[in-house]
C-alpha cells in the first residue's frame, strides 16, 4: 500500500494588491516612531528582500472557510472521488474566519466543520477538525493523514490549507506587505499505484523561539491596545530558517532512500524569496553539490505569503503547468518543506 496525493486544487483570489498600493501608508517603527525613509524607498527595499511585487486579497464577502471550500471542491473533482467516502477533513489555518473590516477570529465551529457543511457531506463518519501549526500546517496535516491511513483508521483524507492574513495585519507595520490570502487542498489516499509519501520530518523549537511570530499591538500607539495583529521577528525567523530547514530536509531525504541528485523539485513555503534561496544554498552545501536549474518553483512574486496555503497552491500550479519552466513527471522525487510560527519546521519526501 502506498499513500499518495490523488487530487489537488487551489483558490487564488482575483483581487491583486500591487506594491504601489502601500505608497500612502503611514509606516512606523515598533516603538511608534516615524521611519526616516519615504515609502517608495521602503517598498523598493522590501521587494528586493522578499521578492514580492504583488499579493492577492480575498473578496470582501468571503472568509477563509469559503476559500478552503473552493479549493476542496477542485481537489475532490481532480481526484474523481465521491466526497461521502472521505474519512477525514483536516484544515490548517492560523486565525479562523475573520470578516472583512474586523480583527476578531471566529473558530466556532471549526473551519473543517464549516467546509464539510459547505461540501454537503452527510456521512458523520467523515471526521472534520482543524490544525494550528503555523505556516507548516498543511504539510503537518498531510503527515497526520498519512498516519491515520497507516494505522488503518482511514483510507481517504482531504487536507486543506487556507488563510486570509490580509485581515490581521497592522497597516502601520512594513511586514503588512508580506501577507496575502489563498487556499490549497489535496486528497490523500491509500493506493496500489507506485509512489507517494516516502518519509517525513517534523520538529518544534519552543524553548527560545516560540514567540518569533505572535499577536501584538499596532506600531501606532494611538490604536487601542485591545486590538492585536500578526507580528514577527523577521531577522530571527530568517536565521532560524537557514539553520534548521536545510537539516530537516536532509534528514527527511536521507530517510527516504533517495539522494539529493534524485530530487527534481523542492516546494518550500513561500515566505521570503531571499530566505528560500538561502535555504536552498545551505541544503546543497550540506550535500557538497551544485544546485540544479529550475529545482525550486516560486510563486511569491505574484501571490505573496499566504501561510498554510502557499505550498499546496504552488504544488497545484506546477502540477497543472501554470508556472513557467516547471512541470512534474511520473516518478519524480520531490520535497515539501516549511517553517513557521511555533517555531515549527517540517518536510516530506514524495515520489510523484
Amino acid at each position: 500500500m502506498n499513500i499518495k496525493i490523488t487530487g489537488t486544487g487551489s483558490y487564488i483570489p482575483d483581487t491583486i494588491e500591487k506594491n504601489d498600493a502601500f505608497l500612502e501608508h503611514t509606516f512606523l517603527n515598533n516603538d511608534g516612531s516615524v521611519i526616516n525613509s519615504p515609502n517608495d524607498v521602503i517598498i523598493e527595499k522590501f521587494q528586493a528582500i522578499t521578492g514580492i511585487a504583488e499579493r492577492r486579497y480575498a473578496e470582501n464577502h468571503l472568509n477563509s472557510s469559503d476559500l478552503g471550500f473552493f479549493a476542496a471542491e477542485k481537489a475532490i473533482a481532480d481526484a474523481k472521488i465521491d466526497p461521502e467516502t472521505l474519512d477525514y477533513i483536516i484544515v490548517a489555518h492560523n486565525f479562523g474566519d475573520i470578516r472583512h473590516n474586523t480583527v476578531q477570529s471566529d473558530m466556532l465551529p471549526g473551519l473543517a466543520a464549516r467546509i464539510k457543511h459547505n461540501l454537503r457531506i452527510k456521512n458523520p463518519k467523515c471526521v472534520a477538525f482543524d490544525i494550528l501549526f503555523g505556516c507548516p500546517g498543511w504539510i503537518q496535516a498531510v503527515i497526520q493523514a498519512k498516519a491515520f491511513i497507516q494505522a488503518g483508521m482511514a483510507k481517504r483524507c482531504l487536507v486543506i490549507g487556507t488563510e486570509t492574513l490580509s485581515r490581521i495585519v497592522d497597516k502601520h507595520d512594513r511586514d503588512a506587505m508580506i501577507f496575502s490570502d489563498g487556499a490549497g487542498a489535496t486528497v490523500i489516499e491509500a493506493t496500489e499505484e507506485e509512489g507517494g509519501i516516502l518519509s517525513e520530518e517534523t520538529a518544534s523549537f519552543t524553548y527560545d523561539e516560540a514567540y518569533y511570530l505572535h499577536f501584538g499591538n499596532s506600531n501606532n500607539p494611538e490604536i487601542s491596545k485591545d486590538l492585536r495583529y500578526i507580528k514577527m521577528e523577521g531577522r530571527k525567523i530568517y536565521e532560524f530558517g537557514l539553520i534548521h530547514v536545510p537539516q530537516a530536509i536532509k534528514t527527511c531525504l536521507d530517510n527516504s532512500g533517495y539522494g539529493i541528485k534524485d530530487v527534481k523539485k523542492i516546494f518550500i513555503h513561500q515566505a521570503n524569496e531571499k530566505m528560500d534561496e538561502a535555504i536552498l544554498k545551505r541544503l546543497y552545501r550540506l550535500y557538497k553539490t551544485d544546485i540544479p536549474e529550475n529545482i525550486m518553483p516560486m510563486s511569491i512574486r505574484e501571490l505573496g505569503n499566504s501561510s498554510v496555503a502557499t505550498v499546496p497552491t504552488l504544488f497545484d500550479l506546477v502540477r497543472n503547468n501554470k508556472i513557467e519552466n516547471h512541470s512534474l513527471n511520473k516518478g519524480d522525487i520531490i520535497i515539501f518543506a516549511s517553517v513557521g510560527a511555533g517555531m515549527h519546521i517540517n518536510a516530506i519526501a514524495y515520489k510523484y
